[in-house]
């Protein structure tokens, strides 16, 4: 039961959503154009506002679900965080888009409002406020990456449990996926959320 929670996980995650209403919508494929991401910003810079907030909130769904499904088979929590890291590796890597997927900013999201639901929102409550103050996604998203951790650690009072040690490992990956990101906003490069 384990492996067959962790594969539906990885295929929840691996849903294109991006991808599939780039298409629909407009017949692009955003894997190349834009930052060749299939996540909601690259779906508002390309496809507009409304279909990148229907990607936004379902990326979210994929990592909330596949905690869900884990918690509802079983009182694992080291399955519960397997799973929601499955749904993340999927949204990052998608078996349909041959591993070019997104950068599970939003199904982390998802990940982690299904395990501490105040820990997800103080993460989204950055992210916000970063976005606020600066209009970068990605300033906001690493912010939040960074920050995640300290929250887990926060709501938990200790180091020693699955749910700190996977906060850890997705705001590396997070951080990790926006290395690009990272290297434009050193040289004053990164475009705002209002622009292309």
């Amino acid at each position: 039961m384990n492996i067959l929670i962790i594969l539906v996980s990885y295929l929840l995650g691996s849903l294109p959503t991006g991808f599939l209403v780039g298409k629909y919508l407009n017949n692009i494929d955003l894997r190349k154009i834009g930052s060749g991401s299939t996540g909601a910003t690259n779906v508002l810079r390309n496809v507009g506002k409304w279909p990148a907030l229907f990607v936004f909130l379902i990326d979210v769904g994929k990592g909330l679900l596949a905690v869900k499904i884990a918690q509802h088979y079983t009182d694992q929590g080291l399955i519960e965080v397997i799973a929601g890291l499955s749904a993340i590796a999927g949204h990052i890597w998608p078996i349909w888009l041959r591993g070019k997927g997104g950068k599970a900013v939003a199904t982390g999201l998802g990940m982690f409002l299904a395990l501490s639901w105040k820990v997800g929102l103080a993460s989204l409550g950055i992210f916000l406020i970063v976005l606020a103050n600066t209009k970068f996604v990605s300033l906001s998203s690493i912010s939040a990456a960074i920050l995640l951790p300290f929250f887990m650690f926060f709501y938990l009072g200790n180091f020693i449990h699955s749910y700190f040690f996977i906060s850890l490992i997705v705001g590396v990956l997070v951080i990790w996926k926006h290395r690009t990101n990272i290297r434009r906003l050193l040289k004053g490069e990164e475009s705002k959320i209002n622009q292309n």
